[in-house]
């Protein structure tokens, strides 16, 4: 079916969508490959929801481009879609020769982590949030794990002192509230956060992403290193947050798993792949616009009009490849990172610290469970992200003087030294 102007758009946002998104898709899926979809009240898109249309739309840079500044002004002031689609200049917005000048200091410089490294923080940053509840009994695993942990590390990853870590996580919290004040004074305090980075190692370069991004041979300026840092902080934490959070619900709900993080007989990773495919972090997003007037899929699209890639519902469309027990037998194809020249270029260090995130949980907390039913869980009603607004969780108080075995067994000096101390091989090339 082609769609029309008078084709109903389906809501991507509310509570509805929020409860079963897939019944969004198989409406959406109803209008054919390109479907009409309002992402924001009064902001309606072509939405693809076809995976191989979503390919072929995300290889075909001739025909689409990122830039949204032609339609930017159709974008309800104050929605949820307004600052996710408001153009900047870093690489998600770019084209071209711009966009691959811009990608490959992104590239280049996340190629110099180590990866043993990036774990390490990754138990370090785990190990500071364990031991702020470990002896509780309780916890919610988004608001005090999932939502905090990639933050620290990719606070650590850019050079800044960890105290600073749990500040960022509090700046970003205030950018998403609904209270203007205190998204302005978040907004503000980000600022100066960026800034502060960016000062301190223009004076003095550090073994960090910030430093290699200031040092790198395309010559970012001070706006472009800024806004790859910006992009960098924004679009990796929150889908790096969901992915933990969406992946411990598999985890702890589904019985091939048995109910536990180790006693299970599947794999964490088995959990991480069927969370990206069946609950991408990342719902809808990929915004595009065709340079010409242009029949995609059935669909007369005109030019510069808004389109969105739905990885959630192009995942989850009928196509080969999915085994009789639901899994995709590692079929590691899914679109939750996207695809093409714009794949996300975190990919690989949004799974690393995921499944650090999860394998350091396992560690302490093996007998952890759920505190509510699974069915009593929910969803944010935002069009993009799929994320959980809470994860309530149970287990085995532990004592913080069983040496050995809890989250504080680690001594004061040697956090600090795992702080401060970085392998020559993280150093950047000459």
């Amino acid at each position: 079916m082609t769609t029309t102007p008078d084709t109903a758009p389906v809501r991507l946002y509310g509570s509805e969508h929020a409860a079963d998104p897939r019944r969004s898709y198989e409406l959406l899926r109803a209008q054919g490959p390109v479907a009409l979809a309002e992402a924001a009240p009064g902001f309606v898109v072509h939405l693809v929801t076809d995976y191989r249309a979503a390919l072929d739309l995300l290889n075909d840079t001739d025909t689409w481009s990122k830039d949204s500044r032609p339609w930017q002004s159709r974008v309800p002031e104050g929605s949820s879609i307004s600052q996710p689609s408001q153009w900047r200049p870093n690489v998600t917005f770019a084209d071209g020769d711009h966009h691959a000048y811009l990608r490959k200091v992104i590239t280049d410089c996340f190629s110099l982590l180590d990866p043993h490294d990036v774990r390490t923080m990754t138990f370090r940053h785990a190990d500071t949030l364990l031991s702020a509840f470990a002896a509780t009994g309780r916890v919610d695993l988004v608001a005090q794990y999932a939502r905090q942990l990639p933050l620290m590390v990719f606070n650590s990853l850019f050079g800044m002192d960890d105290s600073w870590g749990p500040q960022l996580v509090e700046m970003l919290a205030a950018m998403v509230s609904s209270d203007p004040q205190r998204v302005g004074q978040g907004a503000q305090a980000f600022g100066m956060y960026l800034a502060t980075l960016y000062e301190s190692k223009a004076r003095q370069r550090g073994h960090d992403l910030t430093s290699w991004f200031i040092d790198h041979p395309n010559g970012l300026s001070r706006e472009e290193a800024t806004n790859q840092i910006l992009l960098t902080l924004g679009a990796g934490n929150e889908p790096t947050a969901n992915l933990i959070a969406n992946t411990c619900v598999r985890m702890l709900s589904d019985d091939r798993y048995f109910g536990t993080l180790t006693t299970g007989s599947l794999p964490v990773q088995h959990a991480i792949d069927d969370a990206l495919w069946n609950d991408s972090p990342v719902a809808n997003y990929s915004f595009h616009a065709p340079r010409k007037d242009t029949v995609f899929h059935g669909t007369r699209i005109p030019a510069g009009s808004p389109v969105m890639v739905s990885y959630a519902a192009a995942n989850t469309c009928p196509h080969p490849g999915v085994a009789q027990d639901g899994f995709r037998s590692g079929n590691k194809a899914h679109l939750a990172f996207a695809a093409g020249p714009h794949a996300c270029p975190a990919r690989d260090l949004a799974l690393l610290i995921a499944t650090a995130a999860i394998e350091r949980l396992a560690t302490y907390l093996p007998d952890i469970v759920l505190a509510v039913p699974v069915e009593e869980l929910t969803y944010a009603e935002g069009t993009i992200h799929r994320t959980l607004t809470a994860l309530p969780a149970r287990f085995t108080p532990l004592a913080p003087d069983a040496d050995g075995a809890t989250p504080w067994s680690r001594s004061a000096q040697d956090r600090a030294d795992a702080a401060t101390t970085v392998p020559a091989h993280l150093s950047p090339t000459p």
